[in-house]
């Protein structure tokens, strides 16, 4: 696929988001369709899934994909998203079989993207992202997924506020 196709998709799929964010604020379905939308628009992106911080762990809060994952609670420092959590920052893996901290969740997997949800410093969630490709991710998918987690970031303390 090229370059230019690839702009193209996430450009698209940022519009079709902002539509999305600017419906409503309700988690969990705003979280579930953020997630289907990004799954089923970029080709590349086989498996997305956001986790919210609930203590010390990560809880899926909601995802998209072939099948479900069995990795529904991971404790924070534990795998790519683990580690994602516990640094803040965005992590970018190439290839997953050449990183010890994979977490398998299926075979087809061949690199991933972890993106902290952050409110101010602290870490509230993250947005985690499979592709059966090798090296499937780019700066630019980057870009889109931190826009999108300070989106998410805007719109979780309301979600909170009400759960208490």
């Amino acid at each position: 696929m090229s370059q230019a196709t690839r702009d193209a998709i996430l450009q698209q799929v940022r519009q079709t988001l902002e539509a999305r964010l600017a419906l409503s604020d309700q988690i969990p379905q705003l979280a579930e369709d953020v997630c289907r939308i990004l799954e089923r628009t970029v080709p590349w992106y086989d498996w997305v899934g956001i986790y919210l911080v609930e203590g010390d762990e990560l809880v899926l809060a909601a995802w998209s994909g072939p099948a479900a994952t069995e990795h529904v609670r991971i404790p924070i420092g534990q795998g790519i998203c683990g580690a994602a959590a516990r640094e803040g920052q965005t992590i970018i893996v190439p290839d997953v079989r050449q990183d010890p901290r994979y977490l398998q969740c299926f075979l087809s997997t061949r690199s991933e993207i972890v993106v902290p949800i952050r409110q101010d410093e602290d870490v509230i969630g993250e947005i985690d992202i499979d592709s059966d490709e090798l090296a499937a991710f780019d700066e630019k998918d980057r870009a889109l997924l931190e826009w999108l987690a300070s989106e998410l970031a805007e719109r979780l303390p309301h979600h909170r506020a009400s759960a208490a």
